[in-house]
């Protein structure tokens, strides 16, 4: 457990465990081994629930925050749809920005092929200057003599992949990405280093909201995992 404070819970999700399970039974797979009901968003055991508030790939570690009451998830899960709520991510990438600090603003779209849904470059939109539906803050952390940088984002916006396919589309992509990456540089990678994970960490989580006739404050950071000092 990372932190619990006023019915939020914020727990470290490792790298390669499942947010929820997929088809509500419990799996081993999953962050808590427990039926999971899907409508309700909802982990339940004896004498108890967790209500799930957003999700992260299951390739990404980092926070993942609960809420042990139905109001108080609502109010929440309301939050991160008004875009209340502030993230910030740690990608180890090849390569590395011209500019230190950049806003990366792009329009993106839902594929759906052979059952696997992707995220692509809306390229139509863009040509016909449709709102943009993807921004992200960049900063560039650190550069390594190895050819890769270690980038803080956050996201603005919160589209299906959206951290993975901005960096792949700048030339960035980040490491070990098996979907949007580059997969001559991952297979060198898993070679010299040994990691073969998705280096992707949702690092940090804030928000703030009224609850109860009070003023909420929740704050919590996930501590960078020791293989990020590569770069």
């Amino acid at each position: 457990m990372l932190r619990a404070k006023d019915g939020l819970v914020a727990l470290l999700k490792p790298a390669g465990v499942l947010s929820h399970p997929n088809d509500g039974a419990a799996d081993p797979r999953a962050i808590l081994t427990c039926g999971y009901n899907l409508d309700a968003e909802r982990f339940d055991w004896d004498g108890g629930s967790a209500w799930l508030l957003h999700r992260l790939d299951s390739a990404t570690s980092g926070v993942l925050l609960f809420a042990e009451d139905e109001i108080l998830a609502k109010e929440v899960k309301k939050a991160f749809q008004t875009r209340a709520v502030k993230k910030s991510y740690r990608a180890l990438v090849f390569g590395a920005p011209r500019q230190k600090l950049q806003t990366w603003t792009d329009s993106l779209r839902i594929e759906k092929r052979d059952g696997l849904k992707r995220a692509v470059d809306n390229r139509h939109a863009i040509a016909t200057g449709a709102p943009s539906s993807a921004v992200t803050e960049m900063q560039l952390l650190h550069k390594s003599r190895d050819g890769v940088s270690l980038l803080s984002l956050e996201p603005q916006t919160g589209k299906m992949h959206q951290l993975r396919v901005q960096c792949a589309r700048r030339k960035l992509p980040i490491v070990n990405d098996g979907n949007y990456g580059d997969f001559k540089w991952n297979r060198e990678f898993a070679r010299v280093t040994g990691h073969k994970r998705l280096f992707l960490h949702a690092m940090t989580l804030e928000l703030e909201i009224d609850h109860a006739g009070e003023r909420l404050e929740f704050k919590v950071e996930a501590p960078l995992p020791e293989e990020f000092n590569w770069a």
